[in-house]
């Protein structure tokens, strides 16, 4: 059997040993989801007690829609914001790839399928775009992407033409990305049974590798109660779906892209990289990494999701038009991987903090609704978030140092 390294940190066995490593955690700053869910919970909490509509099937199943299209941005943007970086031109590069669409399938009658691809693929180039004149050249990223902001949203207004909205087919391949429901039962419940049993197995085999490489694991115990609580979220929220319309075809895609972009970013050597690379240029450059060429990767990575949201957003509307990528569009994407905790310093940060913080923000702007509140204070509320999130992060950032850990 092999034995455990005895320089490394090893967790005692039992509630005594997770106390320690609770206690060592919130001493190195390193909080997790906790201040996340437990302020998701308690915005829940007060919008449910001031109106008992907010914890509805119909408003949260409305909400599961709704948070689609700002979350397939935030997941673009969370590996940028990983690496140290920002990018100001997600909200014109979605408007950009809706107007495109608009204009291929619904004017010049180009399949859709076809559209859709060209779309997204004039995302991910113009995110390249923006990677080589960063990583090659040598331009600042904000000052990059404040001018793709402003070019990109002239290109979509030139787009879109003079009458500024173009129509598109709601029962089309991207009209039906948010209105398509699948209604039998067994789908969300089919949903929630696959990824209970994904999570237990990938837990368990993670738990093998480990063992037999002589560190810490997880203990079967632990497995199973993670599991169990993953199975009472996700069988829930299930059974909420099924009591309107059933599991929503956008939440369902959103769910397939966090889990696909957390294997990549978490289980990959290139995920590793761009962890790697937001800790320490320097370091990453000496172990070998091509810096420039994972610079670019990740912003074309922001470009796609940035066009992928535009379809989304075009499909809400059952349009394309000038309002797109506009107002508070980008500072919501933005906000929402930061509030979910992904550090705006790099190096730390997953993509389902994506998820967490798009559910904050889409809660705040449905509970508001529901209280008749308008658009201003609602504006002033989620800033109000955004900066207690980012206040949070940079006392989170300097307990680690302190500790020693970042």
């Amino acid at each position: 059997m092999v034995t455990a390294d005895p320089r490394l940190l090893v967790r005692r066995p039992g509630s005594a040993g997770h106390l320690d490593a609770f206690r060592r955690r919130l001493g190195g700053g390193d909080l997790g989801a906790v201040p996340v869910v437990v302020g998701l919970a308690a915005i829940w909490g007060v919008f449910q007690t001031l109106n008992p509509a907010f914890l509805s099937a119909q408003n949260l199943s409305n909400i599961a829609v709704a948070m689609v299209a700002t979350g397939m941005m935030s997941v673009g943007v969370t590996f940028v914001l990983l690496l140290g970086e920002i990018d100001l031109s997600v909200g014109s590069v979605s408007g950009v790839g809706g107007a495109l669409f608009a204009l291929l399938a619904v004017t010049h009658g180009v399949d859709e399928w076809v559209a859709l691809v060209c779309a997204v693929a004039t995302g991910a180039i113009i995110g390249a775009v923006h990677g080589v004149v960063f990583a090659r050249l040598g331009a600042p990223a904000f000052a990059v992407t404040l001018a793709g902001l402003l070019f990109w949203n002239g290109l979509m207004l030139r787009l879109l033409g003079s009458n500024g909205t173009i129509n598109i087919d709601s029962e089309g391949v991207v009209g039906a990305l948010t209105t398509h429901y699948f209604s039998d039962v067994a789908a969300a419940h089919g949903l929630a049974t696959l990824a209970v049993v994904g999570y237990g197995a990938a837990a368990l085999r993670d738990t093998r590798r480990r063992i037999a490489a002589g560190i810490p694991a997880r203990s079967p115990g632990e497995i199973a109660l993670r599991t169990g609580l993953l199975a009472c979220v996700a069988y829930a929220a299930a059974t909420v779906l099924n009591q309107y319309k059933g599991l929503p075809l956008a939440t369902a895609l959103f769910l397939a892209v966090l889990v696909t972009m957390d294997f990549l970013l978490r289980r990959t050597a290139y995920g590793r990289k761009v962890t790697a690379l937001g800790g320490g240029v320097e370091a990453s450059r000496r172990a070998g990494v091509d810096v420039a060429a994972v610079r670019v990767s990740v912003f074309a990575l922001s470009g796609f999701f940035a066009a992928v949201g535009g379809l989304f957003w075009a499909s809400k509307i059952a349009a394309a038009n000038q309002s797109a990528g506009s107002g508070d569009l980008l500072m919501n994407v933005i906000a929402a991987a930061v509030i979910g905790g992904t550090s705006l310093f790099g190096g730390r940060g997953r993509v389902w903090n994506a998820l967490l913080g798009v559910m904050v923000i889409t809660s705040i702007q449905y509970g508001l609704a529901l209280q008749g509140v308008g658009a201003p204070v609602q504006y002033m509320i989620t800033g109000g978030v955004l900066l207690a999130t980012v206040v949070l992060d940079s006392a989170t950032r300097r307990s680690r140092r302190t500790a020693g850990r970042g």
